[in-house]
This record gives structure tokens, sequence and C-alpha cells, in this order.
């Protein structure tokens, strides 16, 4: 339900429930993470958690770290670009283990991918869905990116966590097969460029 102030759930239960400590509202989701990775489609709490504490999404190891910083592996934007500098994203880090196999595992990476050594990844907004406030015109925007510091944070029912990966450093690209093509990666893995 939308109120003046925020969007929260009917039930104050769930409501308190799905709040982290700074207020933000998060989606619930149900399951138990059961069989193979899915790497195209992260469950929304083992992303929030990985992203929280900085562990890898395919196997929840510690995320590799060496001198360059930490080890994250992108779908390259539609836009080309070799500054990777300030790119905000909900994809968490990766173990030396999974950056081998995942670009195997997962069609995003498939069609063509980065891999960066970061070494600062502060986490500044949320990605979910954005609610027009009270008495507004509008419909819920979904994949809205909202900082941390924007007045719509309480308008928004969170799904993903966002880092800003600064003071990167590009380790390789792999560009697409010649039969796949750049694609458009999926909005729940896609990184978000300022």
């Amino acid at each position: 339900m939308i109120t003046a102030s925020e969007v929260a759930y009917a039930d104050p239960v769930h409501d308190a429930l799905a709040r982290d400590v700074d207020g933000v509202l998060w989606e619930l989701c149900g399951g138990t993470a059961t069989g193979r990775p899915d790497y195209a489609e992260l469950h929304p709490g083992r992303q929030r958690e990985t992203m929280e504490n900085l562990r890898c999404a395919g196997c929840n190891e510690p995320a590799a770290r060496d001198g360059g910083g930490m080890l994250w592996l992108l779908p390259l934007l539609d836009a080309v670009t070799t500054s990777w500098e300030g790119v905000r994203t909900a994809i968490p880090p990766v173990c030396e283990a999974c950056a081998e196999k995942s670009p195997r595992l997962c069609p995003e990476l498939r069609g063509g991918h980065v891999q960066l050594r970061v070494r600062e990844a502060e986490l500044v907004g949320v990605r979910g869905t954005l609610h027009p406030r009270l008495c507004e015109p509008g419909v819920p925007e979904a994949g809205a990116v909202v900082g941390y510091d924007s007045p719509d944070l309480s308008f928004v029912v969170a799904r993903h966590a966002v880092r800003e990966l600064r003071r990167t450093t590009v380790v390789s690209f792999t560009a697409a097969a010649p039969s796949q093509g750049l694609r458009r990666c999926v909005p729940a893995l896609r990184a978000v460029a300022r």
C-alpha cells in the first residue's frame, strides 16, 4: 500500500520483517535454493546477501581478492566503453573458480564480458519497483535504480542492492562469439552505466 510518506506492506509484521536497518523495504521472496544456479536470474535474497557481504553469487564463498582489488565479471554494456570507472551494478563479485565457469554457464556472459579488479565498491542504492507518490499520476516503474540519498527511496520496493565500482582495472575483455552477437543483458543482472 502507498501512504503519504512511503510504500509499505499491508501486514505490519511482513512490513517490519521486509525492511533493512536503513528502513528500505525489500521484496518478499520465498523458496529454498535447490538445484544448479540459474546464472541469468539470481534470487533477490541471494543477490542482496552476496552484495552486502561481498561474496560470490555462484557459490557464496568469499569473492576473489588480490593486490588489484576484488574480482568482478560483468556483461558488456550496450554502449562500447573502455572505462568501467563509476559503473553501477547489481551483479555481485565472483571467486576465481566461478569466474572461470560462469562465462560458459551464463547466457549473458557468453554475449561478451569484461573481467575487472575493483578496489572500491560502495553500496549506493537499490534497484526495484518505484511507486508514484500518493495522489500522483503514473504507474509503478519496475527496474528503477534509486540511490540511498534519493527522496524516492521510501517509495521503492527493492529487489537488488547496487554498488558503484571505483578504482577499477580492466583485466580482460571477451567478445561475443560470432554467432552470438552482443545481446542486451537481462535487467536482473545488467550493469548500470551512469
